[in-house]
């Protein structure tokens, strides 16, 4: 993706993207807030014990890996192993090949987004598509996704049905039942003509060695019923200690992600089908994916491998509602992606090092993350590792006068004196030219400043 800064791409968005964001995004949190707090006496308790199980788990990875790759491999399950996105990819294009196979129908997974499975396997001549309708639209359109929950949220029904009649599957209509039983009839046919289906993992529990899959659209079931081979693709934090540490990971996602109480399916998958089982995928690969996430966990910002991938944080996050996710440059959009879309590029880090200052800091992130993570713990970190780097910071002006300045008691004593001076300067009379630029597209609020001062000489002394 082109590099803009995240305010200049903000400045060129569309009303009726920001606005189709917006809504969205407050409609679910309003509803997941009052979901928790109806049905949980104390969801903030249950919020730090899945954050520990999660943390847990991440520290404990050396131990817990070798363990789930046993139990797979005793269910039956072949289990890879990928460094790179480059080798996540070659592994399946591999596995596909020495199937004779051609035709892959996809659930929706993050990892495959983040390595770019389905153009390398176009490039190399395998059809790949993609079942979740958000996902298939935003193939059909070659797009990105916009949201980790929602691809689409930046959509309206409209540019849906313009793509669709582009699209051959249909004359312009935008009814959303019309929209979806389309997309039902195409997708059909694709499911029985697969040779394999690829799919994500939620988590996967090193107890049983058993993938937990949650979807909404049920194209999972449809990618794994007809086809005789299963590639599930997982990042090596998925990973979960106990089978029993599903019932409360699995409460706080639905309702975090979608303000629902259980997603509407949610599978448990312990390997290929049993001999007595009339269908099913006969043969079943588990890639396991790193990409950048031991230097992750080797990091001073771990905790973001605790990420279940719910999107609460995008839904609250003042930022994303006006940016959209493709201010990110990022398959991972939010708050969520701000941190860790930076730390997995590793020497690459000031590519993206920007996105820490997409934030507020307000706080809101770390008050709905369903496993507690310290978002903006972890941006004030990434933003104190981009100073020490010294990496470049589109649009912020230099900090270094103000710093001298807030440092000299006489000197910032005078400059709050003179500073209702700033209320009636034009921009381009800013003592400081680097300003300019920056003043233009920011309103200052007015001077207010030294009144503190003056309340506190005219206070009388107890």
């Amino acid at each position: 993706m082109k590099f803009q800064p995240i305010d200049q791409f903000a400045a060129t968005l569309p009303p009726d993207k920001r606005a189709s964001v917006y809504q969205s995004t407050k409609a679910t949190h309003e509803k997941r807030t009052k979901l928790l707090f109806d049905q949980f006496a104390d969801p903030n308790r249950l919020r730090e014990i899945a954050g520990g199980i999660k943390q847990h788990a991440i520290e404990n990875l050396d131990t817990l890996l070798p363990r789930v790759e046993a139990k797979l491999k005793a269910n039956g399950v072949r289990v890879h192993w990928a460094a790179t996105a480059d080798s996540a990819c070659a592994t399946v294009l591999g596995i596909m090949r020495a199937r004779g196979a051609t035709r892959m129908v996809k659930a929706k997974t993050m990892v495959s987004e983040e390595i770019e499975l389905a153009p390398y396997l176009e490039k190399h001549g395998m059809e790949a598509l993609e079942t979740d309708l958000g996902e298939f639209i935003v193939q059909i359109d070659h797009d990105h996704p916009s949201h980790i929950v929602r691809p689409i949220i930046h959509k309206n029904r409209r540019e849906i049905a313009t793509s669709f009649e582009r699209e051959g599957l249909g004359a312009y209509d935008d009814d959303p039942g019309t929209i979806t039983r389309r997309a039902r009839h195409f997708l059909r046919h694709k499911y029985l003509a697969a040779d394999v289906g690829l799919t994500g993992a939620n988590f996967i529990s090193a107890e049983s060695g058993r993938i937990v899959l949650v979807t909404n659209e049920g194209n999972s079931r449809f990618c794994l019923a007809a086809t005789k081979c299963h590639i599930a693709l997982v990042g090596i934090e998925k990973v979960v200690a106990r089978d029993r540490d599903l019932a409360l990971l699995l409460n706080l996602l639905g309702r975090s992600a979608t303000a629902q109480e259980l997603t509407a399916y949610t599978e448990f998958i312990s390997g290929p089908k049993a001999a007595a089982q009339p269908d099913g995928p006969e043969e079943m690969h588990v890639i396991f994916v790193d990409n950048g996430r031991t230097e992750v966990l080797a990091s001073e910002c771990r905790e973001i491998l605790r990420c279940i991938r719910c999107g609460a944080c995008l839904n609250v996050c003042p930022v994303y509602r006006q940016v959209s996710g493709h201010g990110y440059r990022s398959v991972y959009p939010g708050p969520v992606g701000a941190v860790l879309s930076p730390l997995l590029l590793g020497k690459k880090f000031p590519q993206k090092a920007d996105l820490a200052k997409a934030s507020s800091l307000c706080g809101a992130c770390h008050e709905v993350c369903p496993v507690n993570i310290p978002i903006p713990d972890l941006l004030l970190r990434l933003r104190h590792r981009a100073k020490e780097e010294s990496v470049p910071s589109p649009g912020t002006p230099p900090m270094g006068a103000w710093a001298l300045l807030a440092s000299q008691p006489t000197a910032w004593k005078a400059a709050l004196a003179g500073g209702r001076v700033l209320n009636y300067l034009p921009a381009k009379l800013l003592p400081v030219p680097a300003l300019h630029t920056w003043a233009a597209t920011h309103t200052l609020p007015p001077w207010r400043g030294g009144e503190f001062r003056k309340w506190l000489r005219q206070r009388p002394k107890p």
